[in-house]
Formats: C-alpha cells, structure tokens, sequence
C-alpha cells in the first residue's frame, strides 16, 4: 500500500483492477466497522432536510435543528411551506447559514408543492436520471446533496461522493488531489454493482473512516486499511 503522504502517482479511471481494488477496500472497511445504517431519519423529507442541512456543517448540528423543527412541529412538506422564513431561520440556526438554508428549504417545499402537488412521494419515485436532472436544477442543491437525496429518500442508486471519499482515494494514490466530482461518481458507479444497501453503507463507511482515521491529520496506526493483502 502507498503511504498516505505520497501524491497521487495514478488516475483512477486507468487502474486496470479497480473493480477488485473498489469491492477490496469495501469489504475491509465493513469487517473493521460493521454496518452503519446511515442514513438516520423517519421519513423520506426528513432526509431531504438533513440533506440541505448538512451542507458545510457537522451532522451533530444538524441534528439540533431537525430536533428544533419536530419540536415546533414544522418538519413536514406542509410544515415548512406555511412557516415563515424568518422562524424557519431561526430553528434551524444549529446547522449554520441558517438563512441560505432557510430559503433553499423553501425553494425545494415550493416546487415540489406547486410542480408535483406536494406529493415527495411521487417526484422521488422518478427514474435515477431524470430525478437527478431536476433536483440540480433547484437553487442549492448541488451533486452531493443530489445524490444523497437519492440514495437515502428515493432508495435509488446514485453514489454519494464527499470530501472523506476524495480524501481516502486521493491519500492512497487513486484520485488527483484537485478532482472532478462527476468523474469520482463515476467510478464508483461504472465498477459497483448498483446496489441501494452498498451505496448507502459504502459511503457510511468512508464517513466513518475520515472521522475516525483519515481526517486532516491522518491516523494510519490501526486503520483497516493500513494493512498488506489489499490491492491498492
């Protein structure tokens, strides 16, 4: 394995063994950690919430606020698209940029509200492609949050690609240190099986590794995939 303090010496998408190299760091990571069962909410718009909170925040904030919006009963499609702005704001001020947050929840409970009868339901239930093409579109929704939104509300299988997977990839060699979002994506979709529980628990586990192992200043004593036998 290469030390973590090495650039990266190859690009990803030429690795001849990546499918093998992809299912190799999965399963090391699932013996290590163990099913995550991420993601943790009640219901489909509980995800799509946490999805747009969660945006440049720690999870332990966004649970705050989601917890301030249940208290107030609010955390429903009609909850949010009657409050106003300003108390929205305020309840979820834990996650940070309360404001933009605020707004972005307003604009997503609108459209689907006026363009899909306020039927989550029925807009997640759109094919992968077609889902993924709309929700971009929505003022602040970028890839990341796109593709969370359907991975864990819609149970579709769309890999969710954040900074702990770009880290890991890009520490071992397999990713370049600037890299393009789509492309990471991408790998991972041409070389997996499309499986909605993978999806879900590999990204999991590369959360948990960046918490645990890979964070700024890596740990590598005792991480799982600091060990030889893997193909990386």
């Amino acid at each position: 394995m290469k030390s973590v303090h090495e650039p990266a010496q190859r690009n990803l998408l030429l690795c001849d063994s990546i499918q093998a190299d992809l299912e190799a760091i999965f399963q090391r990571l699932f013996e290590h950690f163990g099913p995550q069962h991420w993601w943790p909410a009640e219901t489909e718009f509980e995800v799509v919430v946490g999805a747009i909170l969660t945006q440049n925040t720690a999870w332990s904030n966004v649970e705050r606020a989601i917890d301030a919006l249940k208290k107030a009963d609010l955390l429903s499609m009609d909850g949010i698209y009657h409050c106003n702005e300003d108390k929205l704001a305020e309840l979820i001020k834990p996650s940070g940029f309360f404001r933009q947050k605020a707004k972005r929840l307003k604009h997503f409970v609108d459209y689907v509200v006026n363009q899909w009868n306020g039927s989550i339901e029925t807009f997640l239930s759109q094919p992968m492609a077609v889902l993924r093409d709309q929700l971009l579109k929505l003022n602040g929704v970028g890839p990341e949050t796109a593709d969370s939104i359907i991975l864990y509300a819609a149970k579709q299988p769309s890999f969710v690609v954040d900074r702990y997977t770009h880290r890991m990839m890009f520490r071992h060699g397999y990713a370049p240190e600037h890299y393009h979002y789509e492309e990471l994506r991408r790998l991972f979709m041409d070389n997996l099986p499309q499986d909605v529980w993978l999806f879900q628990e590999y990204h999991a586990l590369f959360v948990r590794l960046g918490k645990e192992y890979c964070t700024s200043k890596p740990r590598c004593q005792g991480c799982p995939l600091n060990k030889t036998g893997i193909r990386l």
